[in-house]
């Protein structure tokens, strides 16, 4: 039931990641060149995961160290998953969505991954240094 509820936490990743693209793809590109922009959508998308998981995940479940990185690497295969199988939904080549994974083109998306695998640790972290 624990993952579960850390899915629900998950789930609202996907909006906040459209989102995010959008604003890219219309607002960013407009004042950044693409590498830029894309660089920054991944930091941008990358808070945002945090603040979810900050926001939601202890107000649906409490989990411990152990189950954090767990729910973490769950929301990682999730991510992975549901990126290829949308871009491949979408026509886009499978070489582009691999070179999305290489920072050195200036596309974050690496970092989003990471953030997205650590971030239940991370905020059960915080939240019990508090309590």
């Amino acid at each position: 039931m624990k993952y579960l509820k850390s899915f629900l936490v998950w789930l609202c990743f996907i909006p906040a990641a459209i989102l995010n693209g959008g604003f890219r793809e219309y607002v960013l590109t407009k004042y950044l060149d693409t590498a830029l922009a894309t660089a920054a959508s991944g930091i941008l998308l990358s808070i945002m995961i945090l603040f979810i998981t900050w926001l939601l995940l202890p107000r649906l479940v409490t989990l411990n160290r152990k189950e954090s990185f767990i729910a973490g690497i769950i929301w990682t295969l999730l991510t992975v998953i549901f990126e290829f199988t949308s871009g491949i939904g979408t026509g886009v080549p499978m070489k582009e969505l691999i070179a999305a994974y290489n920072p050195l083109s200036g596309n974050l998306w690496i970092l989003v991954v990471l953030t997205t695998m650590f971030a239940p640790t991370i905020i059960s972290r915080i939240n019990k240094r508090y309590e």
